[in-house]
């Protein structure tokens, strides 16, 4: 189903949000540089994206497999404008049927281990 969903909202992404994800591939945060390394191996085999288009929204990562978004918040997540957005935005994903992590930066930077144990647990009930 969520592979169904995922390619509709591909299909219907703005050519800005495509070209604004691949550019946020480019720029991946150190957070990020360091969660991708630990997801792009496979280890649980699940397959996940980076900055992956899905509706209106770009989404840090993503896993169809098992219905799971894992979003690094920056500071910028914090101010009062933005949260309305991230619960905006995580309110439009639980709607179709995905999850969202979310984890500060310096959160997953101080405890990657806890934040991917975290992932591991959550993986593991979707499945």
């Amino acid at each position: 189903m969520v592979k169904i969903i995922m390619r509709k909202y591909l299909l219907k992404a703005s050519n800005s949000a495509i070209g604004k994800a691949r550019g946020l591939r480019k720029n991946m945060t150190e957070a990020e540089k360091k969660l991708w390394s630990q997801l792009r191996n496979h280890k649980l085999r699940v397959h996940f994206r980076r900055q992956t288009v899905v509706g209106p929204y770009i989404l840090d990562f993503f896993s169809p497999q098992a219905k799971l978004v894992i979003e690094l918040d920056g500071s910028q997540h914090y101010q009062e404008d933005a949260q309305e957005y991230d619960s905006k935005r995580d309110d439009f994903l639980k709607a179709h049927g995905l999850l969202t992590l979310r984890f500060n930066d310096l959160e997953f930077l101080r405890n990657p281990n806890g934040v991917l144990e975290k992932r591991h647990e959550e993986i593991q009930k979707r499945l």
